[in-house]
């Protein structure tokens, strides 16, 4: 039915006709005849921005998810039009915008084929209970259609055929199919007939997404409020779309190297003589460990930023204890300050006015652990910068080194909905609004203030900081957990997908609580989660602390065993991890890929979920059952090396692999060059006096990376750094590797230890730099062999 020139379908209202178009560079207009305007931006030959309006005018463009430096700039831009729609025309997209209605289509530059195309398109509903309009998109499912993404939804990877909301919420031993979660991350890829796209529906409100759920062939998203407004980013790649959306949203800065390492953590470690004894057997039994976390009840009545007398009477001493034994300590702070005119933070915060208030005026008023509490608006820029400020005694004098911030949805205790009611005010920077747009950003603008009081007053070392709750772009300055989860099997695969799902969705620096935080597991199962955890870019145990303990040696010395070896595969693989680090920093690439993202072109891939890629070469499968002697798995496509015996594989096929409890199924892909340091205790414990280069044989080429810096500060952006580029090159009777190398940082060794693994020939002779070296010089042996230079050229033959 026709109603005041606005198509109007079950309460929807639609655009009506095209009547102006106009063009102010990369900027395109698009207006109907009843008021309704679509804002085209072309930031990027691959990446369209379309916003819309119904009142015939955009609110202020301003948006926290957006890194100031994403890349902007394209090779072509070309605006057409016929009869029936507009043009417009990149290197790489061709989008055709219909003049009847505003409905878009999207097709690949190349082949002109489709990508993706509007359904229903946008439409509308007048909210009048809200205010403002329920923006909506609908999309048409391409045949064979699979999508990915979301942050942390505890679901099949595969997201098709499944409804999700976006409401940071506290969400204590969630489910497998526990929605609304902790994060709010509004984006996703889309995967049909070999091409990739992604949407990145930047809309703060309560957001949600249809995957051919309601309708088997439309995909739609909505939100309660705000603008429609996305970002639409073609691959043709999976891995293209992720690094241009991450390249949107932006990445971390490198993190100190002993961030990478294990941490050890529990609700909670009191008083100082518990937490002495805990780091105390780590170094007893050599199980290597970097930091130690201090949860709740380090502080005075729950306080931020106080310390207990009675549990840790001089914290400056004991964390120089700690730290001269190898451990950083990490504290909790949560957003929620305790309501008392005796407690300086409150009292200051109260006198400057900086906690959010109703609509009416009162302060917003909320149970916590403290009890009554109010909360900083940490999105009035001087509110973050005096939480910023805060952290002085903390970093500075105290010498805490980490920052964990809790609670951060924000999680309210008591209260239908667990968080504030929407009638809290909040500044937005500028852009006063309800609670109801602000809720998703309210724990990355805490984390944001906390990254920066951690950066200047750490300082000439690097921050870390991590959060339970995030929207997009909270990467850049913070890492995550997965929350409150449980000791079971279940939780261990779901803390797979997790951190797979979140990688995807451009926030890698990731990891779950290893062993579950509810309940208690048992060896086993702890045993099992380790082996993943070791694997997972953020690596930290922990548990509630109320059914038991959890550290590597509560179960048995078996597990005990299995842990420590685990933990220390962790520690020698560290260069690698710090490389994958650097190529996320830097290059935007995921560091976990999930076999979709590592081969789109097989289609056996895009509903795996257990099998992933960490960093670029070694394949991971997590036993997730008990009594398990082994599982079947998918090996991708390509030749990859058993971890364990060096038995060579062919992928593209599901195969059994033996994993006994002490293993778990690793496959090194061949051609890699793994790079190991010696074990460590602790980051930093030894001067790394060799290095270990594990080099994989594989008739053919494949490139493989080593970066290094100093482990921490900031010389690295002055171009003190080192990359080394190897290209392997093998042939049925010869083995050649070149090094390129770049940076003006000198690691502290020039030793290398080479361990060739799979070469189909007996070693004859060996060329250093072109020169022919005596085997015995080389300390030659069981195919492993010694350069003690650094050498730009090596070449074993038969």
């Amino acid at each position: 039915m026709i109603l005041n020139t606005e198509l109007e379908y079950k309460g929807n209202l639609f655009p009506s006709n095209i009547i102006d178009y106009t063009k102010n560079v990369d900027i395109l207009h698009f207006s109907t005849s009843n008021n309704v305007i679509l804002k085209l931006t072309v930031l990027r030959d691959s990446v369209l921005r379309f916003t819309y309006t119904t009142v015939g005018k955009f609110e202020r463009d301003f948006s926290y998810a957006i890194d100031e430096d994403a890349s902007r700039g394209y090779n072509h831009l070309e605006i057409t039009n016929d009869d029936e729609k507009y043009i417009v025309t990149t290197s790489k997209l061709i989008c055709h915008i219909h003049k009847s209605d505003l409905r878009v289509s999207l097709y690949d530059a190349l082949d002109n084929k489709i990508i993706c195309e509007d359904e229903l398109g946008f439409h509308w509903e007048e909210s009048y209970e809200l205010g403002g309009d329920i923006v909506k998109m609908s999309k048409a499912a391409q045949n064979g259609e699979s999508y990915y993404g979301l942050g942390d939804k505890p679901e099949h990877l595969n997201l098709k055929g499944r409804r999700f909301e976006n409401w940071a919420t506290d969400s204590y031993a969630f489910g497998k199919n526990t929605d609304p979660i902790y994060k709010a991350i509004p984006f996703y890829t889309g995967l049909h007939n070999g091409k990739s796209y992604g949407i990145f529906f930047d809309n703060t409100f309560r957001t949600y997404f249809d995957f051919c759920h309601e309708r088997r062939n439309v995909t739609s998203f909505w939100a309660q409020g705000g603008e429609m407004n996305y970002y639409f980013i073609y691959g043709p790649k999976m891995q293209d779309v992720v690094t241009s959306y991450t390249d949107l949203t932006g990445t971390p800065e490198l993190p100190p190297l002993w961030a990478l390492g294990y941490h050890q953590c529990k609700w909670s470690y009191y008083p100082e003589s518990n937490v002495k004894e805990i780091t105390a057997k780590f170094r007893e039994l050599q199980i290597p460990c970097d930091a130690i976390y201090l949860d709740i009840d380090y502080m005075e009545g729950f306080r931020c930023f106080t310390w207990s007398k009675d549990y840790f009477p001089d914290p400056k001493r004991m964390v120089k204890e700690l730290a001269d034994d190898g451990f950083k300590t990490v504290v909790i702070i949560d957003p929620g300050i305790k309501i008392d005119n005796e407690y300086s933070v409150f009292k200051e915060a109260l006198d400057k006015d900086y906690f959010c208030k109703r609509a009416d005026g009162p302060y917003m008023k909320g149970k916590v652990w403290p009890g009554e509490c109010y909360f900083p608006d940490f999105t009035r820029p001087e509110v973050r910068e005096w939480w910023a400020g805060l952290f002085k005694e903390l970093i500075e004098d105290i010498g805490v080194k980490g920052v964990w911030n809790d609670m951060n949805e924000p999680a309210v205790m008591d209260v239908p909905g667990k968080t504030f009611p929407s009638d809290v005010r909040h500044d937005y920077d500028g852009n006063p609004c309800s609670h109801n747009k602000a809720h998703n950003i309210y724990g990355m603008q805490m984390a944001r203030a906390t990254y920066h009081g951690l950066k200047k007053f750490n300082y000439p070392k690097r921050p870390f900081v991590i959060t339970r709750s995030a929207y997009s772009g909270t990467q850049r300055y913070t890492s995550t957990w997965m929350g409150d989860n449980v000791a079971t099997w279940e939780h261990l695969q779901i803390a797979n997908i997790q951190a797979q799902r979140l990688a995807l969705s451009g926030f890698s620096f990731a990891g779950s609580d290893i062993g579950g935080f509810a309940e208690q597991p048992n060896g086993e199962l702890y045993a099992r989660w380790i082996q993943l955890g070791a694997f997972h870019p953020f690596c930290r145990t922990h548990s509630s602390g109320d059914h038991g303990d959890q550290e590597p040696w509560a179960f048995d010395k078996e597990i005990t065993d299995i842990v420590r070896k685990f933990i220390e595969i962790r520690y020698e693989l560290l260069p690698y991890l710090y490389t994958s680090f650097y190529q996320y920093s830097h290059d935007n690439v995921p560091m976990l890929k999930s076999l979709v993202l590592f081969d789109q072109e097989d289609t056996q891939t895009h509903y795996r979920t257990d099998e992933f890629i960490c960093g670029n070469q070694i394949l991971i499968c997590p036993i997730n059952e008990p009594n398990a002697k082994g599982r079947r798995m998918y090996i991708p496509r390509g030749d990859w090396y058993n971890f364990w015996t060096k038995e060579l594989v062919s992928g593209g096929k599901e195969t059994w692999v033996d994993a006994d409890i002490d293993s778990m199924p690793i496959f090194v892909k061949s051609g890699a060059i793994i790079p190991k340091y010696p074990v460590q205790q602790y980051v930093g414990e030894k001067i790394i006096e060799e290095l270990s280069l594990d080099v994989y044989y594989k008739d053919g080429k494949e490139d493989s990376e080593l970066y290094e810096d100093a482990d921490d500060g900031y010389d690295y952006t002055k171009g003190r750094y080192s990359l080394k580029k190897f290209n392997l090159a093998g042939t049925e009777n010869k083995l050649i590797i070149r090094i390129h190398k770049r940076g003006q940082y000198i690691t502290p060794y020039n030793t290398f230890k080479i361990n060739l693994f799979g070469l189909p020939f007996k070693v004859k002779s060996i060329k250093v730099d072109n020169e022919y070296v005596d085997l015995k010089d080389v300390q030659f042996k069981d195919n492993t062999l010694v350069v003690t230079k650094e050498f730009t050229n090596l070449q074993v033959k038969g």
